[in-house]
């Protein structure tokens, strides 16, 4: 029988910086430096950062330790040089996959800024130690806490796309099980078509079940198809989808294309499974069921659920309590103002989300001033329940049954609108940022 044995090796940090020395980081040889800042840049890849993101952790380490450092930046991987007057240090290193953990990418940032400061009294191998404990941080939340949270968000965010009561209950349940049966299996490190698959399928399973026995046993109207999709969204890949956008925006076309890369793959694959599934058991895209509300009563509800929504996806991303509530904030408003927005003028879906996407920026660039909050932790989470996936499962559900007419325009559309959210979030960005502004 074959031992499992990994495909990408762990890097020994510590052998690869040699001795480590207890000498101030600052006047390490160049081979420890070279290696404090590959490791600053890999664990910045690692919780979701873009190429843009990691590159200005990887400067501003170095230039606190007087060097010099190129960087080529991918989704999994980074190659980078460093320089020192005449002599120079290149190395590859790589991840074995890739994740969001908004928390960490919170004290990493903390950690690299006081770093910067302190190179001149920080060894090389206290920094070692301090990244370990970062990395090493047990994440805030269980597999259940998880559940709960997609469950919380995807009911939310039913109630956003026009559900009622019924189909809000089943995309309850149907996302509590699925993401809690993803976690598990991101813990065992099970790769990604598979977790993102049998995740979606829990889901879609449970969704299907509980419509159904609602039927049997309560003689609900057979109706309530329309929130089947919806059970689905917890894995909608809304930082990839964002960042690489970034990068594009920067000219970082490998990272940018590489996520972007990774971001449609996850959608193939819950979509398509979204579709066996519904096919298996006779369900197919329809319109949610009318129902009356006040106008105060849905702008209240809208808002409550928008925050609700926001706040469980930020859950899911790791965010400690206050970024999940910042962020909750700044998505109810912008959220609801979008929706208010459609509701009562013509404008197009897509130029909607420029705007809130742009609105939520502006306020993700006041609460990092006002709170020291990372803008990446606050504006994905806030604009995700924007994202599409209504659109995206309906384009590859008649892609898939041969509707090649109808498949087209709904994923046209879902494609305009993610580039309308990222393009608002970069506008945003370049009105309040003049590195970002700015070509260096």
């Amino acid at each position: 029988m074959s031992k499992f044995r990994n495909q990408h090796m762990k890097i020994s940090w510590e052998q690869l910086a040699g001795k480590c020395s207890s000498q101030p980081a600052a006047s390490a040889s160049l081979a420890e430096k070279s290696a404090l800042v590959g490791r600053f840049g890999l664990m910045m890849l690692g919780v979701g950062a873009g190429a843009y993101r990691v590159r200005a952790a990887m400067n501003k380490a170095s230039r606190a330790m007087g060097i010099s450092v190129n960087a080529d930046i991918g989704l999994l991987s980074i190659e980078y040089t460093c320089v020192s007057g005449n002599e120079s240090y290149t190395n590859a290193i790589s991840l074995s996959r890739t994740a969001v953990n908004t928390d960490r990418l919170n004290h990493l940032r903390e950690f690299i800024d006081i770093f910067s400061r302190c190179a001149d009294c920080v060894s090389i191998k206290e920094a070692f130690d301090a990244l370990d404990e970062i990395e090493n941080a047990v994440p805030h939340y269980s597999a259940p806490i998880l559940g709960l949270a997609a469950a919380t968000a995807c009911a939310a965010f039913t109630f956003l796309l026009g559900g009622g009561i019924v189909e809000m209950l089943c995309a309850f349940f149907g996302a509590g099980a699925g993401n809690f049966v993803r976690k598990k299996l991101l813990d065992r490190h099970i790769t990604l078509f598979a977790n993102v698959a049998l995740g979606v399928a829990v889901s879609c399973l449970v969704y299907i079940g509980l419509d159904k026995a609602a039927e049997a046993l309560f003689g609900v109207s057979s109706g309530h198809q329309a929130g089947y999709i919806c059970a689905m969204l917890f894995v909608i890949p809304g930082f990839p989808l964002i960042t690489g956008g970034m990068d594009l925006a920067k000219l970082d076309l490998r990272s940018g294309l590489e996520r972007i890369v990774y971001a449609l793959l996850i959608v193939f694959v819950a979509t398509i499974t979204g579709w066996l599934c519904a096919r298996a058991f006779d369900f197919a895209p329809a319109d949610f069921m009318a129902f009356e509300i006040s106008e105060p009563l849905k702008i209240f509800l809208r808002l409550a659920a928008s925050f609700a929504a926001v706040f469980g996806f930020s859950l899911m991303f790791n965010s400690s309590p206050r970024m999940a509530f910042t962020a909750g904030l700044i998505g109810m408003i912008c959220n609801t103002a979008r929706l208010e927005l459609l509701d009562l003028t013509n404008i197009p879906f897509s130029l909607a989300a420029f705007f809130a996407a742009m609105a939520s920026g502006l306020f993700a660039s006041a609460a990092k001033r006002l709170y020291g909050l990372p803008r990446l932790t606050i504006t994905v989470p806030s604009i995700v329940i924007m994202v599409p996936g209504l659109f995206m499962y309906r384009g590859i559900y008649f892609l898939a049954s041969e509707n090649v007419s109808e498949g087209s325009l709904w994923l046209l559309k879902a494609a305009l609108i993610v580039c309308s959210l990222t393009f608002g979030l970069i506008a945003a960005r370049i009105l309040t940022d003049e590195n970002f502004r700015k070509n260096s």
